[in-house]
């Protein structure tokens, strides 16, 4: 009887000690490594974070192409969209601008959508003379990094859905401030017949 309870006092204390003498052992806990931006007194400059090889490959993707990827060269605004503006690229510019664009710019880009009507504050018209001269790579890095009240789209629109939204924003301003002298000349005599 006497080893029974021994045994069982053993058994107890054992059972009570297993976590404490587990917890005891913290190797995969203190590991030795260095946090990003923490100082480093190894390292002339003081940084942990280290920049990248040369050479480096992405993982993923590589978005290297500074004008398509980013809107700019050498930090000034892409001139011209590097898609162009081709029935294609149109199209599915307009289905995007349709599901992005709308609730604040609406259909036309007059920045009256269904949002602004209930009190969201209202975007610049895409009609205005400041913003038909911008270069295409604002209205993309707009998309891409957000201005003012404007989120960035980044996350939501890829790069080349950015690009045929910029292109439709550009059929838009066409279409809202366009003149006869505009229309090709073989089509004028059309409109001249039509009025």
């Amino acid at each position: 009887m006497m080893r029974v309870a021994t045994a069982h006092r053993v058994l107890l204390a054992a059972a009570l000690l297993a976590p404490v003498l587990a917890g005891c052992r913290q190797d995969m806990h203190n590991q030795a490594k260095y946090k990003p931006f923490a100082r480093n007194a190894f390292f002339a400059d003081q940084r942990a974070s280290r920049p990248l090889v040369a050479g480096v490959v992405a993982r993923g993707r590589l978005d290297e192409d500074e004008a398509f990827f980013k809107g700019n060269i050498n930090g000034a605004p892409v001139t011209a969209n590097p898609l162009g503006s081709s029935r294609e690229v149109l199209l599915r510019g307009q289905q995007r601008y349709n599901i992005y664009c709308t609730p604040c710019h609406d259909r036309t880009g007059s920045g009256e959508g269904m949002i602004v009507q209930r009190g969201y504050k209202q975007p610049p018209s895409f009609h205005d003379a400041r913003l038909r001269a911008v270069p295409d790579g604002y209205f993309f890095q707009v998309m891409t990094n957000g201005f003012a009240t404007m989120p960035a789209y980044a996350a939501q629109v890829p790069a080349r859905d950015r690009w045929a939204i910029v292109a439709y924003i550009r059929a838009l301003q066409l279409s809202q401030n366009a003149t006869v002298a505009d229309v090709p000349a073989d089509e004028q005599a059309k409109l001249g017949a039509a009025q």
